[in-house]
């Protein structure tokens, strides 16, 4: 290879020792690049695609060059594309791909300071220097704080994967995982606190504590389109809820045309508690449904979402909701789920409880994950001042992720909550495309965030 140094690192999770080894033989090559390998399998790159990377990091002037690839599949070359690194790309499982090229100089650099061989002395960033698994996402950090990676939209290399390892989803949640999670969770802290963006939690504000004013306390939002299968079992769900205080089921009917809206009248028609809107607009997606539920005259102090294919676990999910906002003074509450086939036998890995959130930097930790839990909870007063963002995914995020900036989230470890897997749910089966356009949104949304808390707006 041209002037590269080429290490395979057999998988993202690195520890910091590990990767000085790396730096050190790298120093001692005296060679101009490093070559990472994140994932395994084999690779063929030709010299001319090789000089290609070589050629955009200079013009580029980034620290780290990635690139689109074509991957063998079942004797089959496809197109495996990449989506584009931004300020806000703080996920850990952040896909390059399994390839990535970078700067050799700007690599020792950045482990001279995590090794503490030098500081700079005007500018001085701490880093985490015991690391165990989390040297790779630390290093990718701290180069980007220099300059974005840049991706290149180009099929760069051919990739041939090992078999797949089982890898889930719901892996970063397990609690084998906890001790990897909680490095990662330094590693985001600790970059946080150099770009000035870390929320301190004795700084949010209290949520609302007065007591009611009558009327209903707590409103059930339903966005639904064509879920002629499930809207009766969501909807019976949230009727069958036990409390002692007054609430309704709110069903946006986002002009469903399979039978879902027959049901959804009838069901209204035998109990008043369920109020069934139809929009005017043919336009919403589900943030756009849930600001029509929470804009509606009927719609109680509280808000709890349920899926219009999931069901609640248990009779007092709602009263325990509403307990929470008091008990913890916040603006947001979220449960956890579990996870379950469509007749609500156990799924693995079970429960999802998301306690890698912490109430002293839950707040902060919530910018490297990709989403908070279920059910979600919010107070309706501010979802009428800041308004969910009129899409069919990550909209939810985008509203815990803007109020964690100021007020305190309520958290509840108990399951509340079935969530069902079956060949209708929207998370089954997703494509690459919709996999990376999710992404995407994701990282936006965290970079919309993460200038905000800089500027302390």
């Amino acid at each position: 290879m041209q002037n590269t140094f080429y290490h395979n690192l057999h998988g993202a999770l690195v520890s910091s020792e590990a990767l000085h080894h790396v730096v050190a033989e790298l120093q001692e090559s005296g060679l101009e690049y490093l070559l990472l390998q994140l994932q395994e399998g084999e690779f063929e790159m030709t010299d001319a695609e090789l000089k290609r990377l070589q050629n955009v990091m200079t013009d580029s002037r980034s620290p780290m060059v990635y690139a689109d690839f074509r991957q063998e599949e079942q004797s089959a070359i496809v197109p495996h594309p990449c989506i584009d690194y931004q300020f806000g790309s703080l996920r850990d499982d952040f896909d390059f791909g399994p390839l990535v090229l970078l700067r050799a100089e700007d690599v020792i650099e950045a482990d001279g300071y995590v090794n503490g061989d030098w500081v700079d002395d005007d500018d001085a960033i701490a880093y985490v220097s015991d690391l165990k698994f989390a040297a790779w996402y630390q290093l990718r950090l701290i180069l980007s704080l220099r300059a974005l990676p840049f991706h290149i939209n180009e099929l760069s290399y051919t990739f041939k994967p090992v078999a797949d390892g089982g890898a889930s989803q719901f892996d970063y949640v397990n609690p084998r995982n906890c001790e990897v999670q909680v490095e990662y969770e330094r590693v985001v802290t600790q970059h946080l606190r150099d770009l000035d963006a870390l929320v301190d939690h004795r700084q949010l504000a209290d949520g609302l504590t007065q007591d009611m004013d009558g009327g209903v306390k707590v409103s059930v939002v339903i966005p639904v389109f064509n879920r002629v299968r499930t809207i009766a079992d969501a909807i019976t769900s949230a009727l069958s809820q036990k409390t002692d205080f007054e609430f309704n089921v709110l069903v946006v009917d986002n002009h469903s045309t399979d039978g879902t809206t027959d049901i959804i009248s009838r069901m209204a028609e035998e109990d008043n508690r369920v109020i069934h809107i139809v929009p005017e607009e043919t336009t919403l997606m589900i943030g756009g449904c849930w600001n029509k539920a929470v804009s509606h005259v009927c719609c109680g102090h509280y808000v709890v979402q349920l899926d219009s294919d999931d069901t609640y676990s248990r009779p007092d999910t709602l009263q325990m909701v509403a307990d929470a906002f008091a008990a913890q003074k916040c603006m947001a509450v979220v449960g956890s789920y579990s996870l379950t086939d469509f007749d609500g036998n156990p799924l693995p890995p079970g429960l999802i409880d998301h306690r890698e959130w912490t109430p002293e930097n839950g707040m902060n930790n919530a910018l490297r994950i990709n989403g908070l839990g279920a059910p979600r909870a919010f107070a309706r007063d501010l979802l009428r001042q800041h308004p969910l963002p009129n899409t069919s995914y990550g909209e939810d995020y985008a509203a815990m992720l803007r109020i964690s900036r100021h007020y305190r989230i309520g958290r509840i470890y108990e399951s509340l909550y079935n969530c069902r897997r079956w060949s209708g749910n929207s998370d089954a089966a997703l494509s690459l495309e919709k996999i990376n356009r999710n992404n995407l949104y994701k990282d936006r949304i965290r970079t919309i965030e993460l200038n905000a808390r800089i500027r302390n707006v």
